[in-house]
C-alpha cells in the first residue's frame, strides 16, 4: 500500500521546547563564561598573563557577546504565542502583499519569517541586527583563538628543553 506524504505545514513556528532548551543551555554558557572571565580579573592571573592568554580571553569574551546578543534575538520569539506572532507578520505586511500563506521559524539565522502569496517572505519580530553581529563576534571570537594559539605555538616552541642527562634534579 502506497501512502502519500503529507504536505508540509506551512505555519510553522519556532518549536518551544528547543528554543526553551537554546535559552536555558545559552544562559548556563553564558555565566559560566562571565564568571570564567571574571576570575582573570584578580590581581594573581593578571600578573601571569602572556600575550596568548590576553588573545584567549579576548575570544572568550567575543563568544560571550555573540551568544548574549542570540540569547536576546531569541526572548524576542520566546514571549509571543501563535496570536502574536500572526499579528506581528500582519503588521509588518509590505503594501502589496495579497495574503499571508505561511510562517516559519528559523534557528540559523535566527528569524521569524512570514511567507506571502506571491512568493516573498519577510522578517518580523527579531531585530535584523541580530544576525549580523553575532556574526561578526563570532568571527572575532575565532580569529581571538586562532591568534591565542598561534602565539602559545610560538611561546612554546621558542623555549628549549634540556636533554634529559643536562636537566637539574629536584
Amino acid at each position: 500500500m502506497v501512502t502519500a506524504a503529507l504536505p508540509p505545514d506551512p505555519w510553522q513556528e519556532h518549536d518551544f521546547g528547543v528554543l526553551l532548551a537554546v535559552v536555558l543551555c545559552g544562559a548556563a554558557t553564558l555565566a559560566g563564561l562571565a564568571a570564567y572571565l571574571g576570575s582573570r580579573l584578580t590581581p594573581r592571573a593578571r600578573r601571569r598573563y602572556t600575550p596568548a592568554r590576553v588573545w584567549r580571553d579576548a575570544s572568550l569574551a567575543a563568544a560571550g557577546a555573540g551568544v548574549a546578543v542570540y540569547l536576546w534575538g531569541c526572548l524576542h520569539v520566546l514571549f509571543l504565542d501563535d496570536r502574536a506572532q500572526a499579528e506581528a507578520c500582519e503588521i509588518h505586511k509590505p503594501p502589496g502583499v495579497p495574503a499571508l500563506v505561511g510562517r516559519r521559524g528559523d534557528f540559523l539565522p535566527l528569524r521569524l519569517v512570514c511567507e506571502a502569496s506571491d512568493g516573498r517572505d519577510y522578517t518580523v519580530v527579531i531585530p535584523a541586527s541580530v544576525n549580523p553581529t553575532v556574526t561578526v563576534l563570532l568571527l572575532l571570537a575565532l580569529l581571538g583563538a586562532a591568534t591565542a594559539g598561534l602565539l602559545h605555538r610560538r611561546r612554546r616552541g621558542s623555549v628549549r628543553r634540556l636533554p634529559t642527562e643536562e636537566r637539574p634534579t629536584r
